[in-house]
């Protein structure tokens, strides 16, 4: 570390420390640990150029930790001089502004400029000599642990400056918790290179308040935005144009004085508004500590270098998948323990529970009702409230999904909070927004069997204090297994605005100079933020036992097949990889199984021959959710072993070409990430690696592909990489073989959804399909909507559902994957326009 020290700076260990500084570094040192950001400061410097530190608040306490941090990242010292200029300046450090007092902390700026004046006047002086200026931002009680004590979340770190005998109180309590944050250098030599002849002293002026605005993005990113009382906020809400508007236009057409419109606008204000604490979420994450080693073996975190990067000068919408109750305080506790601001969460009103609410309220969530629909002042106040927050550059959460999946598929996005985010960024695009997708995935759910009922027909039970009670008991006697959070690639809002309308910037709050591009705008933005949450999903050792288990007919397999198509499906995604931020459990093959018995999810049945392992009753239609997780990345795979379950031979092309024909609809239902072309080429890898792998083999100079017999290990292999989507297959087929058993003009779209629940109900009954999703309403109602949006069908003037003779056609192409027996009998099944209920029964409604 010296000898890093000596090559920095040849004067770095000759600090000039008075012994009382000295003596009061060595009594603090027991009480402080450090954490430096990054870990390795040094690989930032440029070797033999002298340092000059710049922090943003005097005081001894940040000298000392600033000396520290820096002996021990072996960085040239802030007590030494800067040797070789002519300066009066006796230390290579400076502060932005002082503390004064001993307990309020009143501030007065101190004016950096003189040190400034003199680093520049020493470098004009000498031409050949430069200095480079770090920023260090110094943070006391920043990252809680579990052996830290209740009392200090009182003095954590935030933006009010405080005394010293406050500072002092801080350091005793949280000084074990301190982070030191060392930004990349700026050269002083470039800077005076770049003024161009600028006047001295307005170039002093301008790289202090270049500092000063670094230090409150850094603050911002690690500690949150400045935020006022809560009371502030609403009154800002309030007095905007357009609520009071909204109110004038309340009180006229309800017939009330404008003081009674106005304190419901202010009610409805107070309902939503957050009330953002420091201390009460440093309090949360310690009894989040304590929960989440009780429920779970562990968190793991991936791709949160790249969220560090962008987050400082942006407005941060993270837009997680929504699995679980558990989605947002994870992602919340996880962002604390990193270093990163919690977000505001928009929360829905039915978790605004007597006791919960508030503690979530403080905790930085906001409330929203499920519809705005018949009340105009609460959607304009809410707007405005959503506005406020992104003007004031608070990073947002929410579930773009508008409720948890029951499937474990990602459902189809709405785009209400998109729209008002976007709207409030085009109303004052101060800082550029990011939005940030967020995958979570699990080994098991609190909520599963409540999952089923509800897939089943069973009503959803209603949130209430006394079940939240009940349902702690409960979950604190079971292992949820291991869960990860992984970022995707960040969704940036400019980019894609200049893409969709170049003139967004003159559109500002004029609503009809943007109605042609908007919709667009929004449809898009939601699109690509699934796609990337689907993109940087997680592979867990339970989701792949089982998308092989339930691939099975019986959801039973010999162990030996087991294993062999567990290391067949790792193989794939690493020799195939479906994007760099996937994450696939290390585990072996023999290691995941071992992993599922311990879990409960498997049962392994002894036999001489050799055992079979099952998975049996409830615990088969759970697995499907986990299945449902990662059914994208083998969703090619998939495909091309679907094309040989009924064939031995086919050619390359008529893949490729049913393939195109199909890729639409599969895009649509798992937020697939290529265009028709990118999936053309997809599955000649696929093909290729098939081909490697012996499961195929080709001929004809690549133009013919061959399985080999039905009953060998390459052609069973085949068959449960297919099954894994063949429900999907299935689903299409039921809707297409509706409409054309019905006839054209005969069947409006609500009707032909309800034949389709209908008929994959009964055909899960007669073919014991363990999967309430394959009934599942949103499904066919998703598949409708793209066939109407391709042209295949499209409404006439009543409504019915109209198509073209080619339709029978497309029907035929499925006894390239569907049997004739099954084939033969959904036909049978689906009900004809006579025999067509208006409602399937409830038990056939499951859905999200």
């Amino acid at each position: 570390m010296d000898t890093m020290q000596q090559h920095l700076s040849p004067d770095a260990a000759d600090t000039h420390a008075p012994w009382w500084f000295s003596l009061l570094g060595r009594l603090l040192e027991p009480w402080l640990r450090l954490k430096r950001d990054p870990a390795e400061p040094a690989a930032l410097l440029k070797p033999d150029v002298p340092v000059c530190y710049v922090i943003e608040r005097h005081g001894l306490s940040d000298a000392l930790i600033l000396e520290r941090a820096c002996r021990e990242a072996g960085l040239p010292s802030p007590l030494a001089p800067i040797r070789g200029l002519p300066l009066r300046q006796r230390r290579a450090m400076f502060a932005l502004s002082r503390r004064d007092g001993w307990l309020l902390g009143r501030t007065r700026k101190r004016n950096p400029r003189e040190a400034l004046r003199q680093l520049m006047r020493a470098l004009e002086a000498q031409s050949g000599r430069d200095v480079q200026l770090v920023p260090v931002a110094i943070y006391v009680g920043r990252a809680p642990n579990r052996q830290s004590g209740w009392f200090s979340v009182l003095f954590s770190e935030n933006w009010v400056v405080v005394g010293r005998f406050r500072r002092l109180l801080a350091l005793l309590l949280n000084g074990r918790d301190t982070v030191v944050h060392f930004s990349p250098p700026v050269s002083l030599r470039q800077v005076l290179d770049e003024a161009g002849g600028e006047r001295p002293e307005r170039l002093v002026r301008k790289v202090s308040r270049v500092l000063r605005a670094h230090f409150r993005r850094i603050r911002a990113a690690v500690i949150g935005p400045d935020l006022s009382h809560r009371r502030t906020v609403v009154d800002s809400v309030l007095n905007a144009e357009p609520v009071r508007a909204a109110i004038a236009a309340t009180a006229a057409k309800e017939r009330i004085s404008y003081a009674r419109a106005w304190r419901r606008a202010q009610d409805f204000a107070l309902e939503i508004a957050a009330d953002y604490s420091h201390p009460v979420v440093r309090s949360a994450s310690f009894l989040l500590s304590w929960f989440w080693n009780k429920l779970y073996d562990g968190i793991a975190m991936h791709h949160l270098d790249s969220l560090r990067a962008i987050a400082p000068g942006h407005e941060v919408v993270y837009v997680p998948c929504h699995r679980s109750h558990a989605d947002y305080l994870l992602l919340s506790y996880q962002l604390y323990q990193s270093g990163i601001v919690v977000p505001h969460i928009a929360a829905g009103v039915n978790l605004n529970l007597p006791v919960i609410g508030p503690i979530l309220r403080r905790g930085g969530a906001f409330f929203l009702r499920r519809s705005f629909k018949g009340n105009a002042l609460y959607s304009v106040v809410f707007n405005e409230y959503l506005a406020q927050l992104v003007a004031r550059g608070v990073p947002l959460e929410y579930f773009i999904e508008g409720g948890r999946s029951r499937t474990g598929r990602l459902l189809a996005p709405r785009g209400g909070m998109l729209a008002m985010t976007v709207r409030a960024f085009l109303r004052t695009p101060r800082r550029p927004v990011v939005f940030q997708p967020v995958y979570v995935g699990y080994e098991k759910l609190m909520e599963g069997k409540s999952y089923i009922g509800e897939l089943s027909g069973q009503p959803k039970e209603k949130e209430s204090l006394l079940g939240l009670l009940r349902g702690l008991r409960t979950l604190l006697r079971q292992r949820y297994g291991r869960v990860t959070i992984n970022f995707g690639e960040p969704v940036f809002l400019t980019p894609l605005l200049d893409a969709a309308a170049p003139e967004w910037r003159q559109a500002g709050e004029d609503i009809d100079a943007r109605q042609g591009w908007f919709p667009g705008v929004i449809d898009a933005l939601a699109a690509r933020i699934q796609v990337n949450v689907n993109r940087a999903a997680d592979v867990n050792p339970i989701n792949l036992l089982a998308l092989v288990l339930l691939s099975t007919p019986k959801h039973a397999i010999a162990e030996a097949d087991l294993l062999a198509q567990l290391e067949l499906s790792k193989a794939l995604l690493e020799e195939l990889p479906y994007s760099d931020r996937v994450t696939i459990t290390p585990a072996s093959p023999a290691e995941i199984v071992a992993y599922g018995e311990r879990m409960g999810w498997i049962r392994r049945v002894a036999h001489p021959l050799g055992d079979v392992l099952v998975t049996e009753g409830d615990q088969a239609v759970l697995l499907s959710y986990f299945r449902n997780n990662v059914l994208h990345l083998f969703a090619t795979a998939a495909w091309v072993a679907a094309c040989f379950l009924n064939n031995r031979r086919m050619a390359r092309a008529s893949v490729q070409r049913l393939g195109r024909l199909v890729y639409p609809f599969l895009q649509a239902e798992l937020f697939l990430p290529w265009d028709e072309d990118g999936f053309v080429a997809r599955i000649q890898a696929t093909l290729d690696f098939f081909a490697q792998r012996g499961l195929l083999e080709s001929s004809g100079e690549g133009r013919v592909y061959q399985r080999g017999p039905g009953q060998g290990d390459a052609a069973y292999q085949l068959r449960t990489i297919a099954r894994s989507l063949l429900q999907a297959f299935e689903r299409y087929y039921i809707a297409i073989a509706a409409l054309v058993k019905n006839g054209p003009r005969t069947l409006s779209a609500a009707e032909l959804e309800n034949v389709c629940t209908l008929t994959a109900q009964r055909l899960g009954m007669l073919h014991e399909l363990a999967a309430p999703e394959f009934f599942d309403k949103s499904l066919f109602r998703g598949f409708i909507q793209k066939l109407r949006e391709r042209r295949v069908i499209w409404p006439d003037a009543d409504g019915k559902l109209d198509f073209a003779p080619e339709l029978a056609a497309v029907a035929q192409e499925a006894r390239v994957i569907l049997t004739r027996e099954l084939r033969h009998s959904i036909l049978k099944i689906t009900p004809g326009a006579e025999a067509a209920p208006a409602e399937p029964p409830a038990a056939a409604q499951g859905g999200a």
